[in-house]
């Protein structure tokens, strides 16, 4: 394992391997999402605490004129313990680490179960208070449901609703069949992907995000495309699947009508989950629980749900942090105006979209 007594900042392959050998280790901090961010003006620092496995990717950016850099970790940091000595360690060397970024404030969302783990008895949030970090925000998912696949292909049909059982069945009856797709592909993806968000009123990307996260992905295998294709080929739902480590993320999915009317959603997702074990992952999570219909849905499929400890922000410039709240609420209203979205919440595609900059 990596360890190191000074800030230098490793190359990323190495930070890549401490994130993957981290049970809790995110798609989000490989270095693979620094360069997906890079296109949208992004720069990403890797900073190392001294005498441990652990330490954060942060990606900064300086929106429009403002003097100040915003610094995110999504999903981060990456710690090998959460106890109140592992995160002063860790927020003295965020400190040290971007001193010279003139970042008005570093925002993290751990992976942290709310209440249970190393937050049992409020032990984490605790200890992120002690150190200075303030709730803040979110920017991903608050809950999610994550599925153990250390059980075996029994178990895991065992624990789909009966109901659910009876739907995949009846699109396997219907002629639906799930395949693996390539790149040439996105562009089917996407269509299915934006008929989706149209539906369902919230913000996705253009396609060529889609292309860059495949890119940054796909040559180590951290990525997979599905679809539910019907019997003349045609394909009605999606799952854009990314890996780290042992664990499977699906940020990305859709369905047409169609899709739904087959239920070749339902077929989708048990073969993304039984074939995520097949090829040796130890957990699959359902990423968000937006609403509750997404969330009836994703239910029915097993796993448990887990709730975060949330979004945290450490203050590094107390005027350069409330100019920015300011202007990424300004932002926020314009961009779901421009769409035609109503209210002036936040969410772009939040449960829906594992988006690292959301926040600017």
């Amino acid at each position: 394992m990596m360890r190191t007594g000074d800030l230098r900042e490793p190359e990323p392959s190495a930070w890549d391997a401490l994130v993957e050998a981290n049970p809790r280790g995110s798609y989000l901090q490989l270095s693979g999402w620094a360069r997906v961010k890079a296109v949208n003006g992004w720069t990403s620092r890797r900073i190392l605490v001294p005498g441990a496995d652990a330490g954060v990717q942060v990606l900064l950016r300086r929106p429009g004129p403002l003097p100040w850099a915003f610094g995110y970790a999504p999903r981060g940091p990456v710690l090998a313990g959460w106890d109140a000595h592992g995160i002063a360690a860790f927020t003295d060397a965020a400190r040290d680490g971007l001193s010279g970024a003139r970042a008005s404030h570093l925002r993290i969302d751990p992976e942290i179960e709310r209440g249970a783990g190393p937050d049992e008895g409020s032990a984490v949030t605790e200890g992120l208070r002690a150190a200075g970090w303030r709730e803040a925000p979110p920017i991903q998912p608050l809950s999610t449901r994550v599925i153990d696949l250390t059980a075996d292909e029994a178990a895991l049909w065992g624990d789909l609703r009966k109901k659910w059982r009876q739907y995949v069945n009846k699109a396997r009856a219907g002629g639906v069949r799930v395949v693996d797709a390539g790149p040439e592909r996105l562009d089917d993806f996407y269509a299915i992907y934006r008929e989706t968000a149209d539906r369902a009123g919230f913000l996705i990307r253009a396609l060529s995000a889609y292309r860059d996260v495949w890119d940054a992905y796909a040559p180590a295998d951290r990525a997979r495309l599905l679809f539910a294709e019907l019997a003349d080929g045609t394909p009605v739902a999606t799952l854009f699947l990314v890996r780290a480590g042992r664990r499977v993320v699906e940020p990305y999915g859709g369905m047409t009508q169609a899709g739904a009317d087959s239920r070749a959603n339902y077929l989708l997702k048990w073969e993304a989950i039984r074939s995520s074990r097949e090829s040796g992952a130890a957990s699959y999570d359902l990423w968000g629980l937006a609403h509750p219909g997404i969330a009836h849905f994703k239910t029915g499929f097993g796993g448990r749900e887990v709730r975060y400890v949330g979004a945290w922000d450490l203050v590094l410039d107390r005027v350069g942090r409330a100019t920015y709240g300011a202007a990424v609420r300004a932002r926020v209203r314009v961009e779901r105006a421009r769409h035609g979205l109503a209210g002036t919440g936040g969410q772009s595609a939040a449960g829906y979209e594992g988006d690292g900059g959301g926040d600017g």
